[in-house]
C-alpha cells in the first residue's frame, strides 16, 4: 500500500512539473497595435493606427490550435493629424457614431512549426463582415522578464480592400489597398 501511494504522488508531481500548453491571454492594450498604410494620392503612404483594442487569445501550443477575438474603438484612429483623424472618423469613412466598434474573430488557426501560423477569420468594420487571412509571421510565448508573467505575442498581416467594406470616399485618389499590421502581446489569465 505504502509504494502504491508514494507511485501515484510522484506521477502526481511529474504530472504537475509539465507544463500546461492551453491556455487564454487577455490582450494587453498598452502593446497591441494595429496598425495601416494606405497611398495618398499617389505622392506618398499614410501611416496610421488604433490606441484602444482589447480582447483574448487562446493557445493550445501542444494541440496546435488556438483562437483569437479583438474588439478596437474605431474611434481611436490615429494618424498623427488631428484634422485628418476627424475626417476618417466621420462617415465618409469609418463613421464610428454608428459603427463605434473594428471586430476580429477567428474561424480557423493553422500553425506552421514552432513560430508562424495563418489565422483566418472574420473582420467587421461598419457593419460588413469579410473572411481575411493573418499571416503570423513571429509567436513568442514565456515568462516576461519584468512582470514574471506568462506573455505570448505575435506579429501578423494582411490586406484589405476598404471598398469591399463599404468605405468608398476619394476612390481611386485614395488608396483601395489598404495593408495592416498587427503587433499583439496577451498576458495570461
Amino acid at each position: 500500500m505504502r509504494r502504491f501511494v508514494l507511485f501515484v504522488l510522484s506521477g502526481l508531481f511529474i504530472v504537475s512539473l509539465n507544463p500546461v500548453f492551453a491556455a487564454t491571454y487577455n490582450l494587453d492594450p498598452t502593446h497591441t497595435y494595429p496598425n495601416f498604410t494606405v497611398s495618398h494620392l499617389g505622392y506618398s503612404t499614410m501611416h496610421g493606427r488604433f490606441g484602444a483594442t482589447k480582447g483574448t487569445m487562446e493557445l493550445d501550443l501542444d494541440k496546435g490550435t488556438g483562437s483569437v477575438s479583438v474588439v478596437i474603438e474605431a474611434k481611436s484612429i490615429d494618424t498623427g493629424f488631428h484634422k485628418r483623424d476627424e475626417h476618417l472618423r466621420s462617415p465618409d469613412f469609418f463613421n464610428v457614431n454608428e459603427f463605434p466598434e473594428i471586430t476580429f474573430k477567428s474561424t480557423k488557426v493553422k500553425f506552421k512549426g514552432d513560430s508562424k501560423a495563418q489565422v483566418d477569420g472574420d473582420l467587421t468594420i461598419m457593419g460588413v463582415t469579410k473572411n481575411v487571412s493573418l499571416m503570423v509571421h513571429h509567436i513568442r510565448c514565456a515568462i516576461h522578464p519584468f512582470n514574471k508573467k506568462e506573455v505570448c505575442g505575435f506579429d501578423a498581416t494582411t490586406s484589405i480592400k476598404r471598398s469591399d467594406f463599404g468605405m468608398k470616399f476619394g476612390l481611386p485618389a485614395i488608396g483601395d489597398d489598404i495593408a495592416i499590421s498587427l503587433e499583439v502581446e496577451g498576458v495570461r489569465q
